[in-house]
């Protein structure tokens, strides 16, 4: 049928980036949760899930038949997308309880990221788009979801390769930056806004370690909690300022619908997860409502991104 046929040709034409929906998708489904809307929580988990299903399959079905597309794609910082939104959706079924399947998607992010984080790195080039920070992503994508099992199995060894992971993806997030063209902050079709959604996870991660470590006192002593915590606070703190920076930047006009405007998406819900997290982690009550705020901007703009991602489609 033509509609099928149309529904397969735009299919096969999306770019590697297509993962930032599952990723956006995943942590605006964490975001309502944290605020206490389960039910709208559920339907986004659902949306996410079924999408991440779908482009994991195709990711398989590319790795057998077509390697070539898949070497070429997975070379480029959106193939990290696969690792990404993996732990974003991990994390979520964390939290729902269902620890099984968050530890298979561990374990299966933990494969796939070093081999696509080494074919990354090894295409990197100076003045790169956004995407260059999936590295951060990425990594911080396993340290949170680490640590989220961590306090929820009781898992020591877990928390502490978390911890490892964290710092990994500050370093990481440092390098990236080296590698970023700034002029993507006014020319940029969306994914420059990843630059602060690196922010924003590492952030998550700090909190979701720091709450890990008062579920259990004896992860590690006071002294290594209180540099956490003095982290953590500050991750967030440049992470909004700098959302504060890439939202005035958006005063020159960038309308047309692009898919890489999932990674906008995923970075604001990030970031409202991550203020979120860390209001209850370090006992900061009033950064709730700065998280509740930034998390339904971050619902209008998924809407947004949804509505031209079906009129796209309809166009092909």
């Amino acid at each position: 049928m033509p509609a099928i046929s149309q529904l397969r040709a735009w299919w096969a034409e999306r770019p590697p980036a297509a993962g930032a929906a599952v990723m956006a998708s995943g942590i605006i489904s964490v975001g309502l949760r944290l605020t206490g809307h389960e039910t709208l929580s559920r339907v986004a988990l659902v949306l996410a899930a079924v999408a991440w299903l779908a482009l994991a399959a195709d990711f398989a079905v590319r790795l057998l038949r077509e390697r070539t597309r898949w070497a070429t794609e997975a070379g480029t910082p959106a193939g990290l997308t696969a690792v990404a939104a993996t732990t974003v959706l991990g994390t979520r079924l964390s939290l729902l309880g269902w620890q099984e399947v968050a530890g298979a998607l561990l374990a299966l992010s933990a494969v796939l990221w070093p081999v696509l984080l080494l074919l990354v790195v090894r295409h990197w080039s100076r003045r790169m788009p956004g995407g260059v920070f999936l590295v951060c992503v990425a990594t911080q994508g396993l340290s949170v979801l680490g640590a989220t099992l961590a306090a929820a199995v009781g898992a020591d060894w877990l928390a502490h390769a978390a911890l490892v992971l964290f710092w990994l993806g500050i370093a990481l997030y440092g390098v990236a930056f080296a590698h970023f063209d700034i002029r993507e902050v006014v020319t940029g079709a969306g994914d420059h806004w990843i630059a602060g959604g690196a922010l924003g996870i590492s952030a998550l991660a700090g909190a979701q370690l720091v709450a890990a470590h008062n579920a259990d006192a004896f992860l590690w002593n006071g002294d290594d909690n209180g540099v956490l915590r003095a982290v953590t606070t500050a991750l967030l703190v440049l992470g909004l300022a700098l959302c504060c920076v890439l939202a005035a930047a958006e005063a020159r006009p960038r309308l047309r619908y692009d898919a890489r405007r999932w990674v906008t998406v995923f970075s604001l819900g990030m970031t409202a997860a991550a203020t979120l997290s860390v209001s209850a982690a370090l006992g900061v009550p009033w950064l709730r409502n700065l998280g509740e705020v930034l998390l339904w901007i971050a619902v209008a703009l998924w809407l947004l991104a949804a509505t031209g991602a079906v009129r796209s489609a309809a166009h092909r």
